[in-house]
């Protein structure tokens, strides 16, 4: 597993529902109604995946920030 993680928004499917800054405060913030990542890289933890398999538009992808491996949302 790597040691990073890579968190993208995409800002244009993103609906606002905030659901993944009830699911991770510490990694995502609403910003004018549109979630947005706090940092763009994060140590690998289990509710940054949480929150990018709970949004119901996958706007938020998860990547291994080494070898660019998509590793959430799950197909």
């Amino acid at each position: 597993m790597s040691t990073a993680w890579r968190i993208g928004v995409d800002s244009h499917r993103c609906i606002g529902t905030s659901i993944c800054a009830g699911t991770a405060p510490e990694h995502f913030r609403l910003v004018d109604g549109r979630s947005a990542p706090l940092a763009d890289v994060a140590t690998p933890t289990e509710v940054i995946l949480d929150a990018a398999n709970s949004c119901p538009v996958e706007a938020i992808t998860v990547r291994d920030a080494i070898d660019d491996r998509l590793i959430a949302p799950e197909e």
